[in-house]
């Protein structure tokens, strides 16, 4: 997988917005700081910070000192697929968030940008494509790797389905995404009472607010939904 090189202007790309502080959400410690470095290198960065799960993430952009922008990892202790960018945008929609990952299935590659990701980078990339399509990301550019066609005739249908998706889940709280995880877990409204502390009769509450927002009929639906978006699925 390759993304087109860009023509810079000096060290950086012409408009490219300016990223002092840099957040990487990743479990891999060593990924995050040989990104963290390479980067901080590249870019003239003041700083760059590693979470390794979206609750240390989502802590960090509520309660510390904003960051310029996000790299994310799709695979996560605590999120899977898309639910990432979905939760991460919730919070601080302004900040671009660009998606690295090793998964090259171009449906997880719809259902992220449709998710809200400004970009989608393969972890493959030698340090200096990954920094040239970051110079595109941050630059406004929506960068997606060169072999994926979203205006492909034969996957616009399954993408136009995925960005309808994508946009009723949106819609969705944090606790409410927590409850259809479980909810794509199998579990039922008693066990998913006891898992997040709350009344059985708060879950049925938030149960009919999902359905409601993405006008699913039964809980089967629900869970289909969440499919089509890899919302927790990394692979």
């Amino acid at each position: 997988m390759r993304h087109q090189m860009v023509e810079p202007c000096g060290t950086a790309t012409c408009g490219m917005m300016k990223i002092d502080d840099l957040l990487i959400v990743d479990d891999h410690p060593l990924m995050c700081e040989a990104l963290a470095i390479s980067l901080c290198v590249a870019f003239g960065l003041r700083q760059a910070h590693c979470e390794g799960n979206l609750a240390g993430a989502i802590k960090r952009l509520k309660y510390g000192k904003l960051p310029d922008a996000i790299l994310l990892d799709l695979n996560l202790p605590d999120a899977k697929g898309s639910e990432g960018v979905l939760a991460l945008s919730r919070v601080e929609a302004d900040i671009p968030i660009t998606v690295v990952s090793a998964n090259e299935d171009r449906t997880m590659i719809s259902a992220v940008m449709a998710a809200g990701a400004q970009g989608y980078i393969s972890k493959s990339l030698s340090r200096e494509a990954m920094c040239a399509a970051l110079r595109r990301v941050w630059s406004g550019e929506r960068v997606t790797p060169d072999s994926y066609d979203p205006e492909d005739a034969t996957h616009n249908a399954a993408l136009s389905n995925v960005e309808e998706i994508a946009h009723r889940l949106t819609t969705l709280t944090r606790q409410q995404l927590r409850i259809l995880r479980q909810i794509c877990l199998g579990k039922s409204n008693k066990e998913i009472s006891f898992a997040l502390n709350i009344s059985e009769a708060t879950v049925k509450t938030h149960i009919a607010a999902v359905m409601s927002k993405t006008g699913a009929q039964r809980r089967t639906q629900i869970v289909l939904l969440a499919n089509d978006i890899k919302l927790f699925k990394s692979d």
